[in-house]
């Protein structure tokens, strides 16, 4: 399951990352040609979406804060289900047919979602689960316990 995991995580940065990096990059007049919002607003699901696929990989690949990843997923599945929700409305290009593709990038952002933080977590909080129901410390053992009790 953490392979599974991991490659839809990859395609979904990739994704995410194309898009959100689009709507940074391409000029406020041509944003609002092609989704009729307020541009601004467009840049903002921009930098959503590739802090999104930022934190689709990164807290996994570098052990740091694991339990970002499904919060990241979480936020892109709410992302999805607007352009999903806008798509069908008419608002944004395309019809029925169109609306498939958020649709399915939603169910695969939330499978993500629920895939970290039940199925398969990722390595570094499963140790630190262990580690902790164990008794152990962290190497660094600068563990701060709350009104000074003994380490």
């Amino acid at each position: 399951m953490n392979y599974v995991l991991w490659i839809v995580q990859g395609l979904l940065a990739l994704i995410f990352l194309f898009s959100g990096g689009m709507k940074l990059v391409l000029p406020l007049e041509v944003l609002t040609e092609q989704f009729p919002l307020p541009g601004l607003f467009v840049r903002f699901i921009g930098v959503a979406e590739v802090l999104g696929a930022i934190g689709l990989i990164l807290p996994g690949l570098l052990g740091i804060r694991p339990g970002l990843t499904p919060l990241a997923a979480s936020g892109l599945v709410i992302i999805m289900t607007g352009a999903t929700v806008l798509t069908l409305a008419g608002v944004g290009p395309g019809g029925v047919a169109l609306a498939l593709i958020p649709l399915v990038v939603g169910l695969l952002s939330a499978f993500v979602a629920y895939g970290r933080w039940r199925l398969g977590p990722h390595r570094g909080a499963i140790v630190a689960r262990r580690n902790a129901a164990a008794g152990q410390l962290p190497p660094s053992g600068a563990v701060r316990r709350p009104f000074g009790g003994a380490q």
